[in-house]
């Protein structure tokens, strides 16, 4: 992702915070795939995100839940994988 978009002239690495490192740490923890999922997503913004909103700590958010849209079908195959990707923002 920030590969992509640097190439657009757009730098969000210093902004970034990623759900699954949020929830379970730094790098140094070894999720797997996974660590990123819609119950991160969820568990971050309703239990992280929305309370600094609430506490003026945060005022503009651009939330992007993502995910994989893992099928045993297309798997076995050996085909790619598709994701999907929800975007919100958020202000008060």
């Amino acid at each position: 992702m920030y590969e992509l978009l640097i190439l657009k002239g757009i730098d969000i690495e210093p902004v970034h915070k990623d759900c699954g490192i949020l929830i379970y740490g730094t790098n140094d923890v070894d999720v797997h795939a996974g660590g990123s999922g819609c119950g991160c997503c969820a568990s971050v913004l309703c239990g992280h995100i929305l309370n600094r909103m609430m506490k003026k700590q945060e005022r503009n958010i651009l939330f992007i839940a993502t995910g994989a849209l893992l099928s045993p079908t297309t798997t076995l195959q050996g085909e790619s994988i598709p994701c999907i990707a929800h975007l919100v923002n958020i202000r008060i």
